[in-house]
């Protein structure tokens, strides 16, 4: 089998072009190419994920993401998801469009201290349409409903792996598993973080390759659980980060009609996910001091004990 780098991927297509290695994050080769016509991405799946500790994914999610993305594109606003180009079942690998020139991570942007709330509304619409615009779709159901994929890569390293290290909690972390695996509502993206929404002059998404059935409450949770982090992080930036929070939800909450139990759910999640990305298996790599993990851990435990509303998180 063809194992994608930048330095092959002239010999891939066939003809040349400049490729570079983009992030990929810890479970795909991404590279950029560029040609004489034009840009777009190739990323490849792997088996093995490239973190410390073992981590195996089938590698076939690659075509479940691939098809979410054409069947995604006509139901979000226009530029939210790239073009899928072509597929290479062999090679486990597909070719997207690029997003717009300028493009950053909103990742990128929020660690520079540039908050900008119209960019989590605009994070926070897309994923209303997904949610409104697959709700209670029995054909998506079927195709997306199998949850291994999100098991593998979510499920496992966050909240099974925290538990370990939080024995006491491991019930909790075992209800919410059993609580959100019964909940098949809508497509699910499993990585609505602020490293796959990438800003130029729209905002596109990227990296579905966890997408599934089930859940949404999961996604409004990661997002909120990155911008909570980086407020850790970078406490002198702590209210843009919040006012991005709260614009976030409330566009949320106001793009799609919610059941009762979203919010509940939401902070159910918020509280495990902001655990697990301390002491799980893919933690937050820009949380590196000892003592501010703990007064993170200490958070959490709270949040998970006392369950607040939303907005009173976010104050």
């Amino acid at each position: 089998m063809f194992e994608l780098s930048a330095s092959n991927a002239a010999d891939y297509l066939g003809y040349p072009c400049t490729a570079t290695l983009l992030g990929g994050g810890v479970s795909n080769t991404v590279v950029l190419v560029e040609t004489t016509g034009g840009r777009f991405i190739l990323k490849q799946s792997l088996g093995k994920l490239k973190v410390e500790q073992d981590w195996f994914s089938d590698r076939r999610r690659i075509f479940r993401e691939a098809s979410a993305m054409r069947q995604l594109k006509p139901l979000l606003p226009p530029g939210a998801v790239p073009d899928i180009l072509f597929e290479d079942r062999a090679n486990y690998l597909f070719a997207m469009s690029a997003a717009p020139e300028p493009c950053m991570p909103w990742k990128d942007v929020l660690l520079e201290g540039d908050i900008r709330l119209e960019t989590a509304e605009a994070a926070a619409r897309i994923l209303g349409a997904m949610i409104s615009r697959t709700r209670n779709n029995e054909a998506m159901e079927v195709e997306f409903g199998d949850q291994t994929i999100f098991d593998e890569l979510r499920i496992d390293p966050y909240y099974r792996a925290a538990a370990l290290r939080h024995p006491d909690l491991a019930l909790y972390f075992q209800q919410l598993i059993e609580e959100s695996g019964r909940r098949r509502y809508s497509l699910v993206h499993g990585d609505w973080s602020p490293k796959n929404l990438l800003v130029s002059n729209t905002l596109m998404a990227i990296d579905f390759e966890v997408i599934h059935f089930g859940d949404p409450s999961f996604d409004a949770a990661f997002l909120l659980n990155h911008l909570l982090l980086k407020s850790f992080h970078r406490p002198e930036w702590r209210s843009g980060y919040f006012s991005a929070a709260r614009r976030f939800w409330e566009a949320l909450i106001s793009s799609f009609d919610p059941e009762d139990w979203f919010e509940s759910a939401t902070v159910a999640h918020l509280g495990a996910l902001l655990l697990a990305r301390i002491d799980g298996k893919s933690p937050a790599e820009y949380i590196r001091d000892a003592g501010l993990k703990n007064e993170i851990r200490g958070y959490a435990r709270q949040l998970i004990r006392d369950q607040p509303p939303i907005r009173s998180i976010f104050l």
